[in-house]
């Protein structure tokens, strides 16, 4: 998801690195530029762990959305900063463990647009939609979802790597705050980004966002957790990712990553 608002001559940016390609780079996907991949390589000779922080967000995504949809019941996923499809999208593990399962996707990278809709597809039972918007604009986003899901009912609003896209003067909080205080009670914020507990990472996200199309503004787990405010975290709370709920034969025991996760409930 790009927090670039700059009009581009051509809408794909070619010629930039993009988060969403970069990302896709970094999990070893093939849809990608020479210039995402000479960011990523760049971002991995300084700080060789970003390719694992991926992965375990990856693998987050899919232990929490398996959650949701399981055991707290969540039949509709708003999933923002959809990024370029890969395995285990959102809807396909929510709607293996629940066909009837909504999705709408959200992201504005033209790329992912064009992906999205060739690839996205639902099972007879569910449906699929994805929106073009941006994180700053939630009433755009929240219409547009409300052709496909039903907001008066609990929706899974997850949001992975992308209020790290936005400067703290922009205010990422309150965005938070505007789309969760348009959900139900029941409705579920699962949340992910990137901290500033290395000094490595810190420099290569700075060598990042020097030619990148968008910047990328490391936290601390402190301040990511304030996400959160005013919501019931599920078990084990605001932790670093490969260590929310790990898979059966896997203790999360792992060498922390630089990024947390965590998902709550709101009340």
């Amino acid at each position: 998801m790009t927090a670039d608002r700059r009009p581009p001559a051509d809408p794909l940016r070619t010629d930039e690195a993009h988060s969403a390609r970069v990302w896709n780079y970094l999990l070893g996907g093939k849809d990608n530029y020479p210039a995402d991949a000479e960011a990523g390589e760049m971002i991995i000779s300084a700080f060789p762990d970003i390719a694992g922080i991926a992965r375990d967000q990856r693998a987050f995504l899919a232990r929490a959305v398996r959650y949701l949809a399981g055991e707290a019941g969540i039949r509709q996923f708003l999933d923002i900063g959809t990024g370029l499809p890969t395995a285990n999208n959102t809807h396909e593990v929510a709607q293996r463990t629940a066909p009837g399962c909504r999705v709408v996707y959200v992201d504005n990278d033209p790329l992912v647009l064009t992906h999205a809709r060739a690839l996205l597809t639902s099972t007879p039972e569910g449906a699929c939609a994805y929106v073009d918007a941006d994180v700053r604009d939630p009433g755009l986003i929240l219409r547009e979802a409300a052709r496909t899901l039903d907001l008066d009912r609990p929706v899974g609003l997850t949001m992975l790597g992308i209020m790290g896209q936005l400067p703290d003067e922009e205010d990422p909080w309150a965005l938070v705050t505007r789309l969760i205080t348009a959900l139900p009670s029941g409705s579920h914020l699962l949340l992910a980004d990137g901290t500033d507990t290395s000094a490595t990472m810190s420099h290569a996200i700075e060598a990042y966002n020097a030619r990148s199309a968008s910047s990328y503004h490391l936290r601390s787990p402190a301040r990511i957790a304030e996400f959160f405010d005013g919501l019931e975290l599920v078990e084990p709370g605001v932790v670093r990712t490969s260590r929310w709920r790990p898979d059966p034969g896997r203790s999360g025991g792992a060498p922390p990553s630089h990024a947390v996760s965590g998902v709550a409930r709101k009340p």
